[in-house]
């Protein structure tokens, strides 16, 4: 009989875990900087990806290639757009734009809509939001940093951040 009584917990157990994540009580965001940009460009307020760039965007695509996203974020500028493409492409998702002038009503929106998203910032951005869904203050990084990605995972309202730096080198 207590074998009977074990099993029927274990059950529970796995059924209410498959419930918490159907109520999307546990989402998953990733926040990125916008790949590498072209300092050279005649657009010095929108300036588009280098080559470089370009790869990265690529490879952060296929870095994200078997991870559950249901919706992509980017500001309205060329190379946050871009950065986002292949992984839009890859998945079939529509990326949508965010205003990175209010980033504390935007965490709170991320937050509110419980879904597994990207989110593509800027350096001055991205380590600012991902601070701020997990209750961390967080500031900006360096201009020549582009391989972090800011996984912040939140459970029931609470986040917690793991920080990844991604390898890659760019193939001329």
């Amino acid at each position: 009989m207590r074998k009977f009584f074990i099993i029927i917990l274990l059950i529970l157990g796995f059924q209410s875990n498959i419930n918490s994540q159907e109520n999307n009580e546990t989402f998953t965001i990733y926040l990125v900087r916008h790949s590498e940009k072209d300092l050279f460009s005649s657009n010095s307020t929108d300036p588009p990806l280098t080559e470089c760039g370009k790869q990265r965007s690529e490879n952060l695509s296929t870095f994200l290639k078997d991870v559950n996203l249901d919706v992509i974020y980017s500001t309205d500028y060329n190379r946050t757009k871009n950065t986002a493409l292949p992984t839009s492409i890859a998945k079939n998702i529509v990326t949508k734009e965010y205003d990175a002038q209010d980033l504390e009503r935007f965490s709170k929106f991320l937050k509110d809509k419980k879904q597994n998203a990207l989110v593509v910032g800027h350096s001055n951005t991205t380590g600012v939001l991902a601070g701020l869904l997990v209750g961390q203050e967080i500031g900006a990084f360096d201009l020549n940093i582009y391989n972090r990605i800011y996984q912040v995972v939140i459970y029931k309202n609470q986040g917690r951040l793991h920080l990844l730096n991604t390898v890659f080198d760019c193939v001329d």
